[in-house]
C-alpha cells in the first residue's frame, strides 16, 4: 500500500493543509452540482428553453474548466 505524506511547517500554511485534505470534498461538491444540473435537464419538464440552454452551457463550462485544470469529476 502506498503512502502520501503532506507536510506543512507553519501556521501560515494551515489553509494549504486544509485545502489538501479537503480536495475530495471539492470534487464531490462539483459532482453534486453537475448531477443536479443533469437532473434538471433530463427530468424537469417545466424549464423554459432559455433556462435549459443556460444549464446546458453551465454544465459544459464546468467540464471545460475542470479539463483545462487536468481534473475530472468522473469516478
Amino acid at each position: 500500500m502506498s503512502k502520501i505524506i503532506l507536510e506543512f511547517d507553519s501556521v501560515e500554511e494551515a489553509q494549504d493543509a486544509r485545502d489538501a485534505i479537503d480536495g475530495w470534498k471539492w470534487k464531490h461538491t462539483m459532482w453534486e452540482l453537475d448531477q443536479w444540473l443533469r437532473g434538471e435537464l433530463k427530468y424537469n419538464d417545466n424549464l423554459s428553453h432559455e433556462t435549459y440552454d443556460t444549464y446546458d452551457k453551465l454544465r459544459d463550462k464546468i467540464r471545460e474548466i475542470l479539463n483545462d485544470n487536468g481534473l475530472n469529476i468522473e469516478s
